[in-house]
């Protein structure tokens, strides 16, 4: 079991960018992700300065034992309607089992509790059932498909939309963190 005191969500940083771009480009995260070519890193870096003066964005990296494991971006953050839309992936692949769902958690409570969002919206390619599933155990519900949505290797896929609430947030919150972690402890956002 996973203590929750070994995990934190923080602000992406510029240091960061290296790694993060080591993940992204890597074939696991691009089969997964809506645009799967290259990028490099003259590429990247203008994607960074771009959505960190955005407000409609926002970029996080997740860690474990004080080390970089994945990243979770907010998009399409609409201040009228309290939504946004969230991305994700865990970049490392020598942690622990669990530390995806960890993430979900600590972004979750991140977007919910500190940010104060009404709803998160997720997607997935359909083919990508692992992330679906991914969604639905942290409490996602399915709310319809976006038909041949996607260019992906010459063919369109469909993309599943999934939605969480703050309501819902609150009511399986304990439930989730006793089922990721050791003890309930504090938040580790900083």
């Amino acid at each position: 079991m996973l203590r929750r005191e070994d995990y934190q969500l923080r602000p992406m940083r510029e240091d960061d960018l290296e790694i993060v771009l080591q993940w992204r480009n890597s074939e696991r995260i691009r089969s997964a992700s809506y645009t799967d070519h290259i990028i490099s890193m003259e590429e990247h870096r203008a994607w960074f300065r771009r959505v960190s003066e955005d407000e409609r964005y926002l970029q996080f990296v997740f860690e474990y034992l004080g080390r970089p494991v994945g990243v979770v971006n907010i998009s399409d953050i609409n201040k009228a309607d309290n939504r946004c839309v969230w991305g994700f992936y865990i970049g490392a692949e020598d942690i622990p089992r669990g530390c995806g769902s960890a993430m979900g958690f600590f972004a979750l409570e991140h977007l919910f509790e500190n940010l104060g969002f009404r709803k998160v919206v997720g997607e997935a390619l359909t083919s990508n059932e692992g992330s679906v599933r991914y969604h639905e155990r942290l409490g996602f519900i399915r709310e319809g498909i976006l038909v041949e949505h996607v260019l992906k290797n010459g063919k369109y896929e469909d993309v599943m939309t999934l939605g969480h609430f703050e309501k819902k947030w609150r009511e399986i919150k304990s439930e989730l963190a006793e089922k990721f972690f050791d003890n309930e402890g504090e938040s580790c956002v900083k």
